[in-house]
């Protein structure tokens, strides 16, 4: 692809699961992509399964620090010179199992800081290089969760941050209209991650079972992110839900 048409993405959450897996099919597909993550390992082992001839960037970033965002947002500046594409992809699930009234304080912020204060201070810097870089525009891609629409037992702070996820996508499609900045969410339900290996050995239903839930390759997520992610600025898909097709969503509780 000719440096001049290159695209640019940053990829939060790389190291691992969908992070990886969108990582690689934007690299595959000619995309200059900037791996972030926590740790600095695990990115390098998605650069490596890249392979050779993608132009990777690893910039180790904890996207609940304010200052660390900065930096990962000025490192893209410094070595691209533009942004395209910011997907939103880093957070945790926080305490599995605990009960609400059990939950800690400690628990629920650290749930809160990563799934929402750090996409929205991601999607914040990107914002304001897409507003600013010439030509204007570019996209940005949260990932929400089947549970931004119906919570699993004992959820509540992954399940409040991703209801929340939402309204962030709605406020950045609204204000980014001027300036070209196009916004969408993709929810995810039941996708073979590290995340999700507990789907297949028993996970708690709405009715007190447990219940063993089929799940569906991480490829087939990162190719709808990719889809995404290539339309044209003057189109956008708002909203997606990929899940395994059998999986108790549709009918829930």
């Amino acid at each position: 692809m000719d440096e001049r048409t290159k695209k640019i993405a940053v990829v939060t959450g790389a190291g691992s699961g969908i992070g990886r897996s969108v990582a690689l099919a934007l690299a595959a597909a000619g995309w200059a992509v900037a791996l972030a993550g926590r740790r600095s390992e695990p990115l390098e082992k998605t650069a490596a399964a890249a392979g050779t001839g993608a132009d990777v960037l690893c910039v180790p970033a904890d996207v609940s620090d304010p200052d660390g965002v900065t930096r990962l947002f000025e490192s893209v500046r410094a070595r691209y010179g533009r942004l395209d594409l910011l997907f939103n992809n880093a957070g945790t699930f926080g305490p599995g199992g605990v009960a609400l009234e059990d939950i800690t304080y400690e628990a629920w912020r650290s749930v809160v800081d990563v799934n929402l204060t750090g996409a929205f201070l991601c999607a914040q810097a990107a914002f304001r290089q897409m507003k600013q870089q010439d030509p204007q525009g570019g996209r940005i891609i949260n990932n929400g969760s089947i549970s931004a629409h119906v919570p699993r037992p004992n959820s509540i702070a992954y399940t409040a941050t991703k209801h929340a996820m939402t309204g962030l996508t709605k406020s950045l499609s609204l204000d980014g209209r001027p300036y070209r900045i196009a916004c969408g969410q993709i929810d995810i339900g039941n996708a073979a991650t590290e995340m999700t290996e507990r789907m297949q050995t028993g996970i708690l239903q709405a009715n007190g079972q447990l219940a063993v839930e089929p799940v569906m390759d991480a490829a087939d997520v990162a190719r709808t992110v990719l889809h995404m992610a290539e339309l044209p600025l003057e189109a956008n898909v708002q909203f997606a839900t990929v899940m395994a097709t059998s999986m108790p969503y549709i009918g829930r509780g």
